[in-house]
């Protein structure tokens, strides 16, 4: 429920959106990666928009693995954190190496270093919490902030305007928008009502 109000509060609610936009497109680069192509670089707006330029890899898997990608994470993060304690330390050690990565080598203005560095400090502040039960809320509250933000995000898709992920999956496919983004959000919500029926660990 926390999540939720965060949601509508408008300046509290940005360094939220900034989270699940990264994971969005750096779930587009790691798609990239693994069908063996390459991250050119990614960049973040103030408004909660990104763009992560890839070279080569599998144009369809790359594009779909943006929501898609954004969802499993916010699903994992909240998944792993309720684990347990260590693995929820570990785990978020391995998201600020993951954003480290990032900083190196693929990002390339100062609006996205900012923003990335606003993110990386959310992470920081986790790991240097001395009571690993507050940890494992805290990140599985991150989880359910960007398994939200990635159950609403498709929805912006319906503009009008014929841009974004959507666009390109029909335009490669012949699927229409419409479609993509009815299996995006499908995606997110199994994922909200399959964490609200797993018990939870410590």
């Amino acid at each position: 429920m926390l999540a939720v109000i965060i949601r509508q509060i408008p300046i509290v609610s940005i360094p939220f959106n900034w989270l699940e936009s990264y994971f969005h497109e750096i779930s587009h680069g790691l798609a990239a990666l693994l069908t063996g192509g390459s991250i050119i670089k990614i960049e973040l707006f103030t408004n909660g928009a990104g763009l992560c330029t890839t070279r080569g890899g599998v144009s369809f898997v790359i594009t779909f693995m943006g929501y898609a990608g954004a969802t499993l994470w916010g699903w994992g993060i909240y998944t792993l954190a309720g684990a347990h304690k260590r693995v929820a330390q570990y785990f978020s050690y391995f998201i600020l190496l993951v954003l480290a990565c990032s900083v190196i080598f693929w990002v390339r203005d100062l609006l996205t270093l900012i923003i990335v560095a606003i993110v990386i400090s959310m992470f920081v502040f986790l790991v240097k919490m001395k009571t690993l039960q507050y940890l494992q809320i805290v990140l599985q509250f991150m989880g359910i902030i960007i398994l939200l933000n990635s159950l609403f995000s498709p929805m912006y898709l319906l503009d009008g305007r014929n841009l974004g992920d959507g666009a390109a999956l029909a335009a490669s496919t012949f699927i229409p928008e419409l479609v993509w983004i009815v299996i995006w959000c499908a995606l997110a919500l199994f994922a909200c009502l399959n964490l609200a029926k797993s018990p939870r660990k410590r």
